[in-house]
């Protein structure tokens, strides 16, 4: 194609329709929930696997084939996020929540219209209330306007654009590979019980018997309209939730209140375990953390390192199955899931020796430097794609 005819193209993103003009939207169906099944019946979809791309949730009830979801099919969430995404699994019902859009061929591209949904749906959801969840519906996509070039400029943005995320999901994949080599890791080292472990608790490996285990200051103690700009940093469960330390939010409290919170300081090396919401996720605090405590939500433990070394005991709390099934079993039935300090404590542990230990955390550490340049060029990638995006659908690219 000539520069020319390109430009002519280009030109044509100015002109916008009605996206309801150029697709057809299914709405889930409200399927029975007593025939819900854990092992029995066809798959069915609902609004938690639009991203994930797998259900869990199998339908033994009766159905209209139109409701049957194809591999390749574009969906998007109706609550929360409006997430859309292709589904990528077998077939599967549509669950109510849950809307197929499928572009018309002749007008509209699929895969152009897949790049594009992100951006009105996030300016959806900016502008609509809500008290605990925000809702979408199916007129609300419609009536999107959506720039519509010629067929074949769709096709070459698409293309474009595919290429992009394709190099995405490669670097994502080295680092899953990478994420399943530490875990092999673990398991070839620590998987079977060894005759020269130590049977201990969480509480025998904490540095010493008062104050080594500590969550952060409750009520008054701690009050949102007291964060500052700058400061001594406050570190929650936004930090550890991702199974390793993260600056997420950053919060900061005076010098002058840290000094009636400073019982709670976080040191490098101690760890920290979500006990509230998404329970029993980990991090070891690096060793250039700023100044810092945690709060309420977070259990901070500082270990005693002559019996253990907190690379592996992370590795322990995650991977063990005796870590995960006790965990499972001692917040299984309650009203709200939490971790009190008892159930931390307890916490059996097989400690193997140190020198054990150690050889570990020096594995992992070459394997995260490997990781760490994978998520660095991986963050390059999405500010890329991010542009290319961007100036995709303003007839730039």
């Amino acid at each position: 194609m000539s520069s020319s005819a390109q430009t002519l193209l280009r030109s044509d993103l100015s002109q916008t329709a009605l996206l309801g003009e150029h697709v057809e939207i299914l709405s889930g169906f409200a399927f029975d929930a007593s025939l819900f099944s854990d092992t029995d019946g066809i798959p069915l979809i609902r609004i938690r696997d639009v991203v994930r791309g797998y259900t869990e949730t199998r339908y033994r009830g009766a159905y209209e084939e139109k409701y049957l979801v194809q591999p390749g099919d574009l969906l998007v969430g109706m609550d929360g996020d409006f997430n859309r995404a292709l589904w990528t699994s077998e077939p599967a019902l549509l669950n109510q929540r849950v809307c197929r859009v499928t572009a018309q061929a002749q007008t509209l591209d699929q895969r152009y219209l897949y790049h594009f949904l992100p951006y009105p749906l996030m300016d959806i959801w900016h502008q609509t209330p809500f008290a605990t969840v925000k809702h979408l519906s199916a007129k609300s996509i419609k009536s999107i306007r959506i720039p519509l070039p010629p067929i074949a400029e769709q096709q070459r943005i698409a293309a474009i654009l595919d290429k992009a995320d394709e190099l995405r999901a490669k670097r994502r994949q080295a680092i899953a590979h990478l994420d399943a080599l530490t875990h092999s890791i673990f398991h070839s080292m620590f998987g079977s019980p060894s005759p020269t472990s130590a049977e201990l608790a969480i509480e025998d490996l904490a540095a010493s018997p008062k104050g080594a285990i500590r969550t952060g200051p409750f009520g008054s103690q701690l009050l949102t309209s007291e964060f500052t700009d700058d400061g001594v940093a406050v570190l929650g469960i936004d930090n550890a939730v991702t199974n390793t330390f993260a600056w997420a939010q950053r919060r900061y409290i005076s010098e002058e209140k840290y000094d009636q919170l400073r019982r709670y300081r976080v040191w490098p090396g101690d760890l920290l375990i979500t006990i509230m919401g998404t329970l029993g996720r980990c991090a070891v605090v690096p060793r250039d953390v700023p100044k810092a405590i945690n709060t309420k939500h977070l259990c901070c433990i500082t270990l005693n390192r002559d019996l253990v070394v907190p690379e592996w005991l992370h590795a322990y709390f995650l991977q063990s199955e005796t870590a995960r099934s006790y965990l499972r079993q001692t917040t299984k039935g309650a009203i709200m899931g939490g971790l009190n300090m008892g159930i931390i404590k307890n916490m059996p542990v097989s400690v193997p020796p140190l020198a054990l230990q150690q050889t570990f955390a020096n594995r992992v550490a070459a394997v995260e430097r490997l990781n760490e340049t994978h998520r660095k060029h991986l963050a390059e990638l999405d500010a890329l794609f991010a542009s290319l995006q961007s100036r995709a659908f303003k007839g730039e690219l």
